[in-house]
Parts: structure tokens; sequence; C-alpha cells
């Protein structure tokens, strides 16, 4: 665990103490510091939080008795019932029942890596992926999230979000380089997002990793966006105009039959 503690140091508290449920927020406060750290002992996690040893322990002991909490060799991790429910959480999704068969026929047809992206709390989530021969290994999976800014599968989102919660993530998340080619200046974000919605896709490469190129389609359901769907592919490979107009069509069919299926489906 040596070393790990220095990329929170620190970081506030996000308790209310004025709440009459702090007590709760104390415990999911605990729950991240365990997922950001990859587990901790009570004494280094006493530390990360300001608080005292015997708060901490006592917070820990009471969570290692539920099933969301385990104890290894002095030190408490996250337990794979998250798993669980996360896997329990995609099969009652309609969008994911509906777009796995599909993103698993486009994945073959491309050879590439497809993504279905939400928005959550002002961020991009990868809630499912499919991979085909050819698809890049970035080291994403379902559950991962990253700045919507970012990334074409986040800008489309952004594109047909009202206006008003752009400009409240952009206000509450800021708009963090990822690489010498993300787009931190907001006019000049708001300038793609209109021409996204000129056009119903977005095209990326090197915003978000060095060497990823992205094109993405929004998921629109009653005019109003729940999601995208994205293709992943190397810079270069997704450069060449040809290969782009074939993704994108392959993008759009799936869009069209998803969103079709997820309207009129059984």
């Amino acid at each position: 665990m040596t070393g790990k503690h220095n990329r929170f140091r620190g970081k506030k508290s996000i308790m209310d103490q004025n709440s009459p449920l702090s007590t709760i927020q104390r415990a999911f406060e605990i729950l991240d510091y365990l997922w950001e750290l990859d587990g901790a002992g009570p004494t280094e996690l006493a530390e990360q939080m300001d608080l005292p040893n015997s708060t901490v322990y006592d917070y820990l002991r009471t969570l290692s008795e539920t099933k969301y909490v385990t104890r290894e060799n002095g030190e408490y991790f996250l337990s794979t019932y998250f798993l669980t429910i996360g896997g329990e959480m995609k099969k009652r999704n309609r969008l994911f029942q509906v777009a796995k068969p599909e993103m698993k026929r486009v994945a073959a047809a491309t050879d590439e890596l497809i993504g279905l992206t939400i928005e959550n709390g002002g961020v991009g989530v990868v809630f499912h992926q499919e991979e085909g021969q050819q698809a890049l290994s970035v080291g994403t999976y379902p559950g991962a999230a990253h700045p919507l800014h970012t990334i074409s599968t986040g800008k489309v989102i952004l594109a047909y979000l009202p206006e008003e919660r752009v400009d409240e993530i952009i206000s509450t998340r800021g708009l963090e380089q990822r690489t010498q080619y993300t787009i931190t200046d907001p006019d000049r974000l708001k300038a793609e997002l209109e021409e996204i919605r000129k056009t119903g896709y977005a095209v990326d490469w090197n915003e978000q990793v060095v060497g990823l190129g992205m094109m993405a389609v929004p998921i629109l359901i009653d005019e109003r966006v729940i999601g995208s769907f994205g293709i992943a592919a190397p810079t270069e490979r997704l450069q060449n105009e040809s290969r782009r107009e074939t993704l994108l069509q392959e993008l759009r069919e799936l869009e069209n039959t998803v969103t079709v299926n997820y309207q009129y489906g059984n």
C-alpha cells in the first residue's frame, strides 16, 4: 500500500457535518476511498480522511459485517458483491438488452472495439463493450468513467443534452486536459457540439489517449439522449476517409436498429 496514498493527499471530505444522515455519508465516503486506494488499513484510511483511527476502525468493522467490504491481512477491500450488483443492473436495463446482440454483430463486421456509453453524474460511463478481432486494447471496461468532453462518445452526448445541463457539467466538472489535443476552451467545445448536432455524429483522435481515435453517434429516444455508441480504432486507421465512412454507416445502422427495438420490441 505504500506510495498509493500520495495521489489522494489533500482530498477534502465530501461529508456535510450538519446533515442528519452524516453517518451514512461517511460510510459511502469510506467506500469511495477503499475503491480509490484499492484497499487500505484503518491507519492509512484515517490519515487520508483526517479522522481518529478508532472512528475509522469502527466504520470498517461495521462495513465488513455487510456484503460490501471484506477484510484480508489487516486491510479492508470492496467485495465482489459489487460485481453481482453491477451485473444485475445491466441485465435489468432495457438499453443493454436490445443493444448487446447488435453490438456483437457490428464488432464482428468491423473487427473494432464497440462501446455503449451513458452519462451519469456529469461523466461518461462505459456501460457495455464488444471487441472485434482487431480491437484496440485500451484498458476500458464496463463501469470505467471519463470526462465527457475528452472523447467522441461523451461529446455526442453533450451535444444533445439541454444547454443548461452542459453549462452545469462544465461548471462543476471543468474541462480537464487529458492530452495536448484535448479541448479545454468552453467556447471551442460548444462550437464543436453545434457541428455535431448538424452532422449527427462525432469524431475525435488523440484527445483522450494519444493514438486512440473514435467515432460516435447519439442514442435518441423521443428526442432525449440516453447514451451513445462509439467505435474505437487506432488514430491512423480512423483518419482514413473511406474507413470512417464504413464505420459511420455501421454506427448509424446500429443506432437505428437499437432505437427501434428499444421503443417497439418485446
